[in-house]
């Protein structure tokens, strides 16, 4: 059975599942993987969702404020023997209903190139290619993608 709970940036499960995320990360983004690290800190996140599978972690991401209308979808990861189930795209929803719920009416995210399956993910859920915004502007492996919500 699949649950998912909302919580922060403090819980085990979440810090335990991102530490994960930021070793494959680190795997596939290769001399790179610095760059994006430093703007992946977790520690003030206040909006983190975990999705259980008969009580184990198996997913998880994250939303934080961008501006005044937008929420940026941060840490999604699912484990890699639970992929390929809709894991993804059910805390992407969650997410953005969360966002939603908040009074914001807008989701904005970056992933790397390197990335394909995330890429697929998002244009599955409805996302659009953006020009790359903030710290992401003129990084070729970047895209970056928004949806209102």
């Amino acid at each position: 059975m699949l649950t998912i709970i909302k919580t922060d940036s403090e819980n085990p499960d979440f810090i335990a599942l991102v530490r994960l995320l930021d070793a494959e990360l680190a795997e596939r983004d290769g001399a790179e993987h610095s760059f994006y690290a430093q703007f992946n800190k977790i520690a003030a996140i206040k909006h983190a969702i975990v999705l259980y599978d008969d009580g184990k972690p198996v997913a998880c991401g994250a939303i934080k404020s961008f501006d005044a209308q937008s929420m940026e979808v941060k840490r999604m990861y699912v484990l890699p023997e639970c992929r390929s189930k809709g894991i993804a795209s059910q805390i992407l929803t969650s997410l953005e209903q969360w966002a939603h719920e908040l009074g914001f009416s807008r989701c904005v995210l970056e992933t790397g190139k390197k990335q394909p399956e995330a890429i697929a993910l998002y244009l599955k859920n409805g996302y659009t290619i953006t020009p790359n915004y903030g710290q992401y502007i003129g990084i070729e492996n970047s895209v970056c993608f928004e949806k209102a919500v």
